[in-house]
Parts: structure tokens; sequence; C-alpha cells
């Protein structure tokens, strides 16, 4: 099986979590737009890397400033994940803490 076939194939699944975890609105928004971000890191590595194959005919990790600029969305994507998560445990520990009362 080709490379660029199992990668089709791949997105099938990933488009499948999106729609599941989209429909469940149990996902934190920032980390879900995160998951979307994901498919414009794809979006994006594939024009970058056929670019760098046809026009300086060398794979994109051998074009440090094209593959960079490709990373940064996953980078970007990965990041929006983080925040998403780290917020809802912030909300979740704040819900769970009792309710001082002052004297």
């Amino acid at each position: 099986m080709l490379q660029s076939n199992l990668f089709v194939l791949s997105l099938f699944p990933y488009l499948g979590f999106l729609w599941f975890i989209t429909r469940s609105r149990q996902m934190p928004r920032l980390a879900l737009i995160g998951f979307y971000m994901i498919l414009v890191f794809v979006g994006i590595t594939i024009p970058a890397g056929i670019y760098s194959k046809v026009t300086l005919g060398v794979s994109l990790a051998n074009v440090d400033w094209l593959h960079g600029g490709a990373e940064f969305f996953l980078t970007l994507s990965n990041i929006l994940v983080l925040l998403g998560f780290r917020q809802a445990v912030i909300d979740k520990k704040a819900d769970a803490s009792p309710v001082s009362t002052a004297k």
C-alpha cells in the first residue's frame, strides 16, 4: 500500500472522531478548535510537500523554512488542545472546591 493511500485512509477515522466529539458537546471548546486545526495543518502540509517536491526537487522535510511553516500549524493546534483541557481542569476544580463562608 502506498504511503499516500494510507494517509488518505487515515483521514476518515479522524473525521469520524471530530464528528463524534463535536456532537457530544463535552469537549472543551478551545480543545475542539485545536483538534480542527489539525485539518488546517494537513491542508497546508500537502501543498507544501507538493511544492517542495515539484519545484525544489526534494522532500518537505529537507526544506527547513517550508517545513517549519507547515509544522507551525501543528504546534498551534497542540497549544489550543492543551489550553482547552487546562481550562477544563481549572473549571472542574473550581466547581468541586467547597464554598468558604467568611465570618
